[in-house]
């Protein structure tokens, strides 16, 4: 049974294949959308609120292009059924396009996002036809409908509010309220209060009850940013909340019950936070049930145009500049390759000052600011407190950069332990291929896996040649006790539980000294005994004995024989 139409929204669908356009129409209206059947004498421009045009077929003629070239001023998606090899005649502003014969039920459900995507821009302003922004839009499509937490990531300026009122416009609380927070902004008693209410006389001038913004945002949404900047206090009563819907106000007994869908941002890595003990983990693991992470604006610098033609249009209507002449070649080309630290916010704000200060001018290349023509951003500067003189001032004044520099090393931490994991992720992917290197030359020999580099005879090896695999010895056909596959092993990296278990970490130490420290704690709950050590460690003899030289290990060997 067919849902009634939601809207007027209207999709046309061409009459060039009617068994087919009659599927899509059906299609389209069990979704709740008014279909037209469309023929090629028609124009788009004189339907009622069109949101999607389908052409069934016909799409290359000449009728074809021009509806095109209408629904493109109108901002409709177009997609497109062509015949097989007809992909290279459809017209480059297709929006998707289909090889006849067709899924009519796919069309129907790519139509119907492409229909979401186009409601969400025009609700909230993203703009991007990257992978990567269209990806992004995809999320908030399917994250829109269900009422689970969402967490938003990304630098500051890509657009992390936009995304959090496109998740509340396209949610069944659109009707109700939409309530952002800037968490940063507000003090720990304030935010308290502010989040929560309060009753009267619960603190120093309050001096009447007052309701909190997750009362008044009851049966709607409500958005808190920078969720990293959130006291440990606060950051327990939201855990409350985000469990079970219920809360007191600052001073009050009541125990008070809401409806509310939680969207939180952030610019920061929150795992470097909880890693530091700043953010709760379990906080953080019911913040981020469902994830939207959002690219900064240099790795989508496709979408450089598209942003400053809206943000020009923007500017023009708001400021009644009147047509804007737009900009030259040369100045979009410096526009696209700058890096943007600031990301949309920024270009958004140098366009709206190019268009107030140039009016009905063609922007050039010699009016861009020059920061943004030479490519120099601005400088990483460590926060400094200004601290007045005595040894209390110098105090407070190292502090902020202690703790500067202890954020950094901690996100580089985690930033080495994520690629170490990555590495590891892609040896386990390339298990089986080895190497030959000879260190004299430059040579390199690939072997297949599971396979060594025979010497015949063993004399002819060559001194300066390793072979190297990365498997163990005893997965491949020669280990190395056979003489003839003349094996030397990689190092491997020394994860054994039962070596760690011995070896205490030092500030201080580099990584020689804990290899040492391994090499002879092994060594030493083995009594010497190098091959049965070897084994542990996941090495070769050789590299043990070269580790046991270089390490100068073999003293403290002949002792303890």
């Amino acid at each position: 049974m067919a849902k009634a139409p939601r809207t007027a929204e209207t999709v046309l669908v061409t009459t060039h294949d009617l068994p087919l356009a009659g599927e899509l129409r059906d299609g389209f209206r069990h979704r709740g959308y008014r279909v037209d059947l469309f023929t090629a004498s028609e124009d788009v421009a004189g339907v009622d609120e069109p949101v999607l045009l389908v052409f069934t077929g016909g799409a290359e003629t000449s009728d074809g292009r021009r509806q095109t070239g209408q629904a493109f001023r109108l901002g409709l998606p177009v997609f497109a059924v062509v015949g097989p090899g007809g992909l290279q005649k459809a017209p480059p502003r297709v929006s998707a396009t289909f090889v006849a014969p067709p899924d009519a039920d796919e069309i129907v459900l790519m139509g119907t996002r492409a229909i979401e995507r186009k409601r969400l821009r025009e609700a909230t302003g993203i703009v991007g036809e990257t992978d990567a922004m269209l990806e992004v839009l995809e999320r908030i499509v399917q994250i829109a409908p269900v009422d689970a937490t969402v967490l938003i990531t990304g630098e500051s300026g890509t657009g992390k509010e936009l995304v959090a009122r496109g998740i509340h416009a396209l949610s069944r609380r659109r009707h109700r309220t939409f309530i952002p927070v800037n968490v940063a902004a507000l003090s720990e008693t304030l935010l308290e209060s502010e989040l929560f209410g309060h009753e009267k006389g619960a603190f120093t001038g309050a001096i009447d009850t007052r309701k909190g913004l997750f009362e008044l945002a009851d049966g709607g949404t409500i958005f808190l940013d920078e969720i990293g900047e959130m006291p440990p206090q606060t950051q327990t009563r939201l855990l409350r909340v985000l469990e079970q819907q219920e809360f007191h106000r600052v001073g009050g007994q009541k125990l008070l019950r809401v409806n509310v869908r939680i969207l939180a941002a952030t610019n920061q890595q929150l795992q470097h936070l909880v890693a530091t003990g700043s953010f709760r983990k379990d906080l953080y693991y019911r913040l981020n049930v469902l994830h939207i992470a959002l690219p900064p604006l240099r790795r989508r610098p496709e979408d450089i145009p598209l942003l400053v033609e809206a943000f020009i249009r923007d500017a023009s209507q708001r400021h009644d500049r009147g047509p804007f002449r737009g900009i030259s070649t040369e100045a979009m080309d410096i526009l696209v390759r700058h890096r943007w630290p600031g990301n949309v916010r920024e270009l958004r704000n140098l366009i709206e000052s190019m268009v107030v200060l140039a009016p009905g001018q063609r922007i050039r290349a010699e009016d861009i600011p020059r920061d943004v023509r030479s490519g120099d951003g601005p400088l990483a500067i460590v926060p400094v407190a200004p601290g007045a003189g005595g040894d209390d001032g110098g105090a407070r004044s190292v502090r902020p950069q202690l703790e500067f520099i202890f954020r950094t090393m901690m996100e580089m931490k985690v930033d080495i332990e994520d690629l170490r994991r990555e590495f590891e992720d892609f040896q386990a992917t390339e298990r089986g291929t080895a190497m030959l290197i000879a260190r004299s030359t430059d040579r390199a020999e690939v072997l297949p896996p599971g396979t060594s580099r025979q010497f015949d005879p063993p004399d002819e090896q060559p001194s300066s040649a390793e072979i190297v695999y990365d498997r163990r010895p005893e997965e491949l056909d020669a280990g190395p006790e056979d003489a003839d596959a003349w094996l030397i092993e990689p190092d491997a990296p020394l994860d054994d539980p039962a070596a760690a278990e011995t070896v205490a970490y030092r500030p201080g130490m580099t990584l020689e000294e804990m290899e040492r420290d391994v090499i002879h704690s092994v060594l030493d709950s083995v009594e010497w005994n190098r091959r049965q050590a070897a084994e542990i460690l996941g090495i070769g003899e050789r590299t043990l004995y070269r580790k046991v030289r270089k390490f100068g290990l073999e003293e403290e060997g002949e002792g303890e024989s």
